[in-house]
């Protein structure tokens, strides 16, 4: 069976549903082939899993103190 291409777009578009196994056999072939190719849309489905896996670990971290008004300060900057 021939792999149809796929563009960055339409990869980034499908990152959650890849994730989630929520995509047709053949879309995620496409997607697979062209991750295979593509180093920036893969370092972007890494790094999605990344995110994914650090949410859902249930890992509390302690930030340090001041660190939320420093934060809301320089977003306020922005």
């Amino acid at each position: 069976m021939k792999v149809i291409e796929i563009s960055c777009v339409e990869v980034w578009r499908q990152v959650s549903n890849y994730l989630e196994n929520d995509v047709s056999p053949d879309l995620r072939e496409r997607i697979e082939a062209h991750l295979r190719a593509c180093a920036h849309c893969k370092a972007v489905v890494d790094g999605t899993k990344n995110v994914v896996r650090l949410i859902t670990d249930g890992v509390e971290y302690e930030l340090p103190e001041g660190f939320s008004q420093r934060l809301y300060y320089r977003i306020r900057e922005k």
